[in-house]
């Protein structure tokens, strides 16, 4: 086996999923790209979101207290990153898209991204350079062409996967193995 050499501890942990994180502005319509995102917690189902505090997005989470996060697919590739490149402060990103609103009716979320979450903010956390808002998912939105047996399916969706430092776009890779059963074989070992 190989020696572990020390590297750079500001590392990314790889891939990160390609979101468009969603929020009215001003009363507008605002996209920005984001992969800090993680499942928080179960049931409520939460997620949450890093945002640098220099984005034009937080003013937008703290003012209606919501929030979207949209996943494009592949497909999407270009738009998503323009709207990574570009600040809602200077750039109205509001026609990028085929919005719709759900339930909140706060939240923006992208028609053409084949799964959206809508999330009432719940907590926000402050750390030097980011904030870090967790949501709870009051409803999530797909269409059938994405789904498996009603459930999002990450091969039909296409997802795009983000790597730092390298900043590079991905796609989904081959499956590997059914989660909490291939490593049944070394249990009964025991």
């Amino acid at each position: 086996m190989a020696e572990k050499i020390k590297i750079d501890n500001n590392v990314f942990v790889y891939p990160m999923p390609v979101t468009l994180l969603g929020t009215n502005v001003k009363g507008k319509a605002n996209f920005m790209a984001l992969g800090w995102i993680s499942r928080v917690n179960a049931n409520p189902p939460m997620i949450g979101v890093g945002v640098h505090k220099s984005h034009y997005t937080p003013e937008g989470i703290k003012e209606n207290g919501s929030f979207s996060v949209n996943f494009p697919g592949v497909k999407l590739v270009r738009e998503t990153d323009y709207c990574g490149l570009v600040s809602g402060k200077k750039t109205d990103k509001s026609d990028m898209f085929e919005v719709f609103y759900g339930e909140l009716e706060t939240a923006p979320m992208v028609k053409e991204c084949t799964l959206n979450l809508e999330c009432r903010l719940v907590e926000t956390l402050e750390f030097p350079t980011n904030y870090f808002f967790v949501g709870e998912i009051i409803a999530a939105y797909s269409e059938e062409q994405y789904l498996t047996q009603g459930k999002p399916d990450i091969k039909k969706m296409e997802s795009l996967l983000l790597t730092m430092p390298d900043n590079s776009y991905w796609a989904v890779g081959d499956y590997v193995g059914e989660a909490w059963t291939i490593g049944k074989s070394l249990k009964e070992k025991e």
